[in-house]
């Protein structure tokens, strides 16, 4: 390049064209444009002409302009080539929270912003912040642009691209505290607002922004604007991605869900099978409850339409009876499995209309898809067995309710008590046990349903039932007779609807005592209807003194053991007066002040030793019926002690009074 630089007199275009040449040169170089500066200061240096030195100047401005328009073209260049790179890097296959940080730290890249973020649309159309890249604090992350406010809103109503200089003195924008507030936090200036749409959707909104004044140039804008497309395209494919994941991953789910359905359904079907094959077998109820509280993880009672247990796997703890009624009731209602409380499963045994009880299960976890099928079977497997067991009943009823009557009037038979013996083993009957003795009267109603009831309950316990005169009369094994009754009375009673009256008496270990049993018995049963009570259930040693009256046995020791042995016990083993001192307390008309003088002590030793008695015989003691049996009590053994006196016999009995 030629470095002569000079000007004629004349004003003509020598210098002025050597400028040119040379800026012309410098341009073709590619050179930088302090060069071309530096020609215009050493023409100005070399004192051109005026009119050379004005073509030297514009020169240089058009080669400033050329130079710019180069420059310009240099960066749209660099980035279209950046935003090819950013669309291929958009096609990878991210998760949205990763792809939306790749678009902003491309963005911040890119156009050189000192902070870039994206907000996405919520479910509640609210606009969140999703992701951010350059801020410095975590106050942006997260934030909530309502509807209205910050320059997004307004770039997602105007479909455009919207930018402002200085984002807090721009009043042109509609503000709100929480978005001012975090961007005075973060120290920001300038912000541009492009909204992400794809299609007609609106996807979401792209920010950059500076800490510092800016004024962003249309190539800048339409670049930002470029990348926005693709990353709109991108955030819906990721988007659709998603979705198609959680599909994929629901219906592997659905699969593995079937799967199990499968294997569970194979399970049950075998548990089933196994539970008819116990029944069918002959098993007894609570081998089948066992095992169908294996096959449901838990522990299952079979329970009788009275509530009463007839079968358990075990114990089950904490139940809440209430609640158990309440599911009873529902689940009678449904005809189905219900939860009578949060733990605890109540389906019901049903043939037909006919309630034969319930099963109660507590499972150790909750039941789920087809457990609750095998408890509904296993209620019907019940339900069939105790149907096969009343059949049983039935066809064996006439032979057991011969050999009952025939004990109830043992003068008519005709067969030795080794004979009938042997025919009652014949019916899996050991009389040489205790066995206590039932009768039981419904208080209206037919007959036939309680009769056959009655069958089908004393094959379940083991025992004999025939009708007398009206009454159903049950030879249970037992040593409770009260026990008995209550039991007889609690499930016979709500199958019939209406109260049923039951007298009981026992235990006895001897054939021929079933008829004393069976008086004794219809008296208690005499008894409760004289004394007005009608559709409840005793035996004779409820009755108190009455009782004592009642049997056949007139068990007096026992009557005085059950009403006074404790204070004749504390008199014997502590050589005290106890026992004096309430025939004289119970003479003197209950007044201590008079049993103090009857027994010349003071009355506070009266009150003393009373106080006494209560610790032994309880608090109920002077309460009208207990205090006339104590004193009955106390009469016969004044009376068992006169007649020993008199007989002049030195022994004593086992109640005998010590004091």
């Amino acid at each position: 390049m030629s470095g002569y630089i000079g000007g004629d007199d004349d004003g003509g275009g020598g210098g002025g064209d050597d400028v040119a040449l040379s800026v012309l040169e410098l341009l073709a170089e590619e050179a930088a444009v302090g060069r071309i500066d530096a020609l215009l200061q050493r023409a100005r240096r070399s004192g051109s002409a005026p009119a050379a030195l004005a073509r030297a100047e514009r020169a240089v401005q058009l080669a400033r302009e050329v130079h710019a328009s180069f420059e310009r073209g240099r960066q749209r260049e660099a980035g279209f080539a950046a935003l090819v790179d950013t669309a291929r890097d958009l096609t990878l296959p991210y998760d949205l929270d990763t792809l939306l940080s790749v678009i902003t730290r491309r963005v911040r890249l890119l156009l050189h912003f000192d902070m870039a973020y994206v907000s996405l649309r919520a479910p509640d159309g609210a606009m969140v912040v999703r992701t951010s890249e350059g801020s410095t604090t975590a106050l942006n992350t997260g934030l909530r642009v309502e509807g209205g406010s910050g320059l997004g809103n307004r770039a997602l109503t105007t479909g455009a691209p919207l930018w402002t200089a200085d984002y807090l003195n721009d009043d042109t924008i509609p503000h709100s505290a929480g978005i001012d507030e975090v961007v005075e936090a973060e120290g920001l200036r300038a912000i541009m607002a492009v909204p992400l749409r794809h299609g007609d959707t609106n996807v979401g909104v792209l920010y950059g922004a500076d800490r510092k004044v800016r004024h962003y140039t249309p190539d800048e804008i339409g670049l930002i604007c470029s990348l926005a497309d693709l990353a709109a395209v991108a955030i819906e494919k990721a988007g659709l991605l998603q979705r198609a994941q959680d599909q994929v991953a629901e219906l592997e789910l659905d699969g593995f869900r079937t799967r199990t359905s499968l294997i569970r359904l194979e399970q049950l079907g075998e548990s089933y099978s196994r539970i008819m094959g116990l029944l069918v077998a002959g098993a007894d109820l609570t081998s089948v409850a066992k095992a169908a509280g294996d096959a449901l993880d838990g522990t299952l009672q079979m329970r009788d339409p009275a509530g009463g247990v007839v079968a358990a796997g075990g114990e089950i703890p904490d139940l809440d009876e209430d609640a158990i009624a309440k599911g009873v009731l529902a689940a009678h209602a449904q005809r189905m499995p219900v939860l009578a409380d949060e733990r605890t499963w109540v389906t019901p045994v049903v043939a037909g209309t006919e309630d034969l009880g319930v099963l109660v299960l507590r499972p150790v976890t909750r039941l789920v898809g087809q457990d609750s099928w095998l408890l509904q079977t296993t209620a019907q497997a019940f339900a069939v067995h105790l149907l096969m067991q009343r059949s049983a009943a039935v066809a064996e009823g006439p032979v057991r309710d011969e050999l009952l009557d025939e004990l109830l009037d043992a003068s008519a038979s005709t067969q030795s008590p080794h004979q009938i013996a042997q025919r009652a083993r014949r019916l899996d009957i050991d009389l040489e046990q205790p066995h206590v003795l039932v009768v039981a009267r419904p208080e209206g109603g037919e007959q036939g349903r309680a009769v056959v009831w009655a069958s089908s309950y004393a094959y379940r316990m083991s025992g004999l039932k025939t009708v007398q005169s009206g009454c159903i009369v049950l030879l249970l094994p037992g040593t409770d007779a009260s026990a008995a009754a209550r039991a007889v009375a609690d499930e016979l009673a709500p199958l019939l609807g209406h109260p049923v009256s039951v007298g009981a008496a026992g235990p006895d270990w001897s054939p021929a005592e079933v008829a004393r049993m069976y008086r004794e018995a219809m008296r208690c049963l005499d008894a409760l209807t004289a004394l007005g009570g009608t559709g409840c259930a005793a035996a004779a040693n409820d009755l108190g003194f009455l009782g004592l009256l009642l049997s056949d046995d007139y068990d007096v020791d026992g009557f005085i053991g059950a009403a006074l042995g404790p204070v004749l016990e504390y008199d014997a083993e502590r050589l005290t007066d106890l026992t004096r001192t309430l025939e004289a307390y119970f003479a003197s008309g209950s007044s201590p002040t008079n049993a103090a003088e009857a027994l010349h002590v003071h009355p506070n030793t009266v009150s003393r030793r009373l106080e006494r008695i209560t610790e032994l015989l309880g608090s109920d003691w002077q309460k009208p019926g207990q205090a006339l049996e104590v004193q009955l009590a106390l009469r016969l053994q004044r009376a068992r002690r006169v007649l020993r006196d008199r007989d002049g016999s030195g022994g004593r009995g086992p109640a005998d009074d010590t004091s």
